[in-house]
């Protein structure tokens, strides 16, 4: 990528209305996974709900509710609980890595052997109808759940080996598309942190230059229907130059 975003940070932002179909074990919401390169940030703007996380800390639960700000860092597991018309602003670190596949989901281990096998679990097909669509979300989310669910009983019981090991299997999923993830981050954040030294050693020279080329930019959604994420519909926005 040679355009950097002009959103602060590198960061990319999208609106998730969290699913409220209910899954295996009688809660609403969506799929477990872990992102391998970036932080999530949850701002939670409607409704009330619970987020789940799992790592080598052990096993969490916050509440969610409007005014709260929860983040997590990479190699959490997560699964938002949607207790009542949850709407959160998700704020993804590293924007395009997401979109890249900088994430992995619970799924059970036998669908973790290799990328191919996980793509095929994790890829939703095409499907003319919304209804079609969410019945295939849902099953997605229920195979994640079923992992997450093992995974969870397992650290509960002190036991994080299984935990260890979904780590190290999507570690290998995702390791064909690290140098792809390399060059968005070149791209994006490296160009923006590389704009903002270039500023400050501008300043401490006093040179001002840098504040002529400021700019005032408006975020427009990307067009077509919300998409079926991993936690719920997600409407994305265009941040780039």
């Amino acid at each position: 990528m040679s355009d950097a975003s002009t959103f602060p940070g590198g960061t990319a932002v999208s609106w998730l209305d969290v699913y409220d179909s209910e899954s295996i074990d009688g809660l609403r919401g969506g799929s477990p996974h872990m992102h391998l390169a970036s932080a999530e940030c949850y701002v939670v703007v409607g409704g009330r709900g619970r987020l789940q996380t799992l790592n080598r800390s052990g096993v969490k639960e916050t509440q969610l509710e409007p005014g709260v700000v929860v983040w997590f860092t990479p190699g959490t597991v997560h699964r938002a609980i949607n207790d009542g018309d949850l709407r959160v602003l998700v704020i993804m670190q590293n924007a395009g890595l997401p979109e890249a596949g900088d994430a992995v989901m619970t799924f059970p281990a036998e669908h973790l052997v290799d990328a191919e096998t996980y793509r095929s679990a994790a890829q939703l097909p095409e499907r003319l109808t919304e209804a079609e669509r969410q019945a295939d979300a849902d099953r997605r989310r229920d195979l994640a759940v079923r992992g997450f669910l093992e995974l969870r009983d397992a650290a509960e019981a002190g036991d994080f080996a299984p935990f260890e090991a979904f780590a190290a299997a999507a570690a290998r999923i995702v390791q064909p598309r690290v140098g792809e993830w390399q060059g968005i981050w070149r791209g994006v954040v490296g160009a923006q942190a590389d704009e903002t030294r270039r500023s400050m050693d501008g300043l401490a020279a006093g040179d001002w230059s840098s504040l002529l080329a400021a700019g005032v930019f408006e975020a427009s959604a990307n067009p077509g229907d919300r998409r079926f994420g991993m936690c719920g519909r997600l409407r994305t926005y265009q941040l780039a130059r």
